[in-house]
């Protein structure tokens, strides 16, 4: 296909080369007759929540992708980490990335456990495990690592590093769902995973989460907490709390799962696509795919080496917004800066990659939304601007572009 650049870029008073934003997670709405029948199966039964027949087949068929003996389906995914922290029963410091979504530094503060943030490697943005070991102290109880971008991370020398010292290794799989390592599918790994189907992912429940075990007492904990505790229908074991999926969110999961197939083969289209387009452009690298795993792909990561780049990663971000490509700076500023986490940072701190890729990584748009034409566009948008760089990037300074993205799970 021939790659025409825009005739004026909408910095300039062009119009913008998409008229609706295009965004890097927009929700894919499935088959809208198989949506229609489940929801009509619900208010047949009259079963919106606790326990229903859906949420049921959704986590058989979730377990029987990963190849775990359990799956408990959250309201969640964020619900899901919290409660697989509590019943873990840990205590004191979790270590954890400090290059990833907030939600997973979030849990563990909010069961009153200390974040150790510990650096991600360069080239593969998974958790460091030479500095993880060093971070590991008698206070730690666990690792608490992350399949980022949907790459399957090290968990053959996590779960060496945890058995060595005896800690629980739980693997935050929200990027990751349906991609392999080569010992097998993720979700089957550590002592539980914790999946996203929240509705920016690429098989989702609109809103939702799920925690994959083989650990028969620890899927028992999970279920009693998130119910509350109940036992039955007046015995309460313990304080829970109300995590549960509803039908209506399990009717919207197994709807996407049925496109399971298709959406893979678009994300791999996609994937392929910006490749192509990206390869000639000078800075700009694309996150290779391990060729000993299957992979997702959801996710499009960029990252922006100024030079030879002309722009920085957030002139880019500006660039591209102002076109309507909602390109997101994935993770800014990092856990370890954000004030929140502040009182869990310990000033001698060094984490040089997280913070090089806080200042350079960014998303592009993906997804069923988003066509090899639309891709051929934004590779022309990106193209046009370079061969204008001085230009554009003083009128990206009068602007001072008034919209600034951050990063959404």
């Amino acid at each position: 296909m021939t790659r025409q650049p825009p005739s004026s870029l909408a910095l300039f008073g062009g119009r913008p080369c998409f008229p609706e934003p295009l965004h890097v997670g927009r929700p894919h709405p499935g088959d809208a007759g198989r949506l229609a029948g489940r929801v009509q199966e619900i208010l047949d039964r009259r079963w919106f929540t606790n326990n229903g027949p859906l949420v049921r087949e959704f986590e058989q068929r979730i377990g029987e992708l990963v190849g775990v003996r359990h799956c408990v389906a959250t309201a969640n995914a964020t619900l899901a980490l919290e409660l697989t922290l509590e019943a873990l029963k840990l205590t004191g410091e979790v270590v954890v990335p400090a290059f990833t979504f907030v939600a997973t530094a979030a849990a563990v503060v909010r069961r009153g456990l200390r974040p150790v943030f510990c650096d991600v490697d360069p080239r593969t943005h998974q958790i460091d495990l030479e500095q993880a070991a060093r971070l590991i102290t008698p206070r730690t109880s666990a690792i608490l690592a992350v399949h980022l971008w949907g790459s399957p991370c090290d968990v053959t020398g996590l779960e060496e590093l945890a058995g060595r010292h005896g800690l629980r290794l739980i693997l935050d799989a929200a990027h990751a769902f349906a991609s392999e390592h080569p010992r097998g599918p993720v979700g089957q790994f550590g002592d539980a995973e914790v999946f996203s189907f929240h509705a920016t992912k690429f098989i989702h429940s609109a809103e939702g989460g799920a925690v994959t075990t083989n650990s028969d007492s620890l899927a028992e904990e999970l279920r009693l907490l998130r119910n509350f505790g109940f036992t039955g229908l007046d015995q309460v074991a313990c304080v829970g709390t109300n995590a549960k999926l509803s039908e209506l969110h399990a009717a919207m999961g197994l709807t996407s799962l049925d496109e399971l197939p298709r959406l893979l083969e678009i994300n791999r289209r996609n994937y392929d696509a910006y490749r192509a387009v990206l390869g000639d452009i000078p800075g700009l690298r694309l996150l290779e795919i391990p060729s000993t795993c299957r992979h997702n792909r959801q996710y499009i990561v960029v990252t922006v080496e100024s030079p030879p780049c002309p722009f920085s990663r957030d002139e880019l971000v500006a660039l591209l917004w102002s076109e309507n490509i909602l390109a997101r700076r994935y993770f800014t500023p990092g856990c370890h800066r954000m004030p929140a986490f502040q009182t869990h940072v310990d000033a001698a701190m060094s984490l040089p990659v997280t913070e090089r890729l806080c200042e350079t990584v960014l998303q592009l748009p993906t997804g069923s939304n988003v066509t090899e034409q639309a891709i051929e566009l934004i590779g022309g948008i990106i193209r046009a601007a370079c061969a204008q760089a001085d230009r554009v990037r003083k009128r990206l300074a009068q602007r001072e572009a008034t919209m600034t993205p951050g990063g959404c799970r």
